[in-house]
């Protein structure tokens, strides 16, 4: 995973109007509270991640970091949407749609 991907991402958040007001800086500033917001946002975030690979805890908590101060919330709101999984201190895509 590279650093032109989170900007991809971040990129992607800032030109929707839905979500870039939770942008400051280049970096998510704050998690919708509304529902179908935040899944937009972290459907969006989990298009880091490569379909069939598996990221140790470190490098997920890495890349989350980039996005957004708060990395360990962030992973927990991936997993509960189902969009990330997890075991064993690994962690892979598990949800989705896979864009080109």
């Amino acid at each position: 995973m590279t650093e032109p991907a989170i900007a991809t991402v971040l990129d992607a958040l800032a030109r929707d109007s839905r979500l870039s007001g939770f942008l400051r800086d280049g970096r998510i500033e704050a998690m919708p509270a509304k529902r179908s917001r935040r899944l937009l946002l972290l459907d969006e975030v989990a298009q880091v991640f490569e379909p069939g690979v598996r990221y140790p805890e470190r490098e997920v908590n890495r890349v989350l970091g980039a996005m957004f101060s708060d990395h360990a919330a962030l992973r927990r709101y991936l997993v509960d949407a189902e969009l990330l999984a997890r075991a064993d201190g690994q962690y892979w895509r598990s949800g989705g749609p896979v864009r080109p």
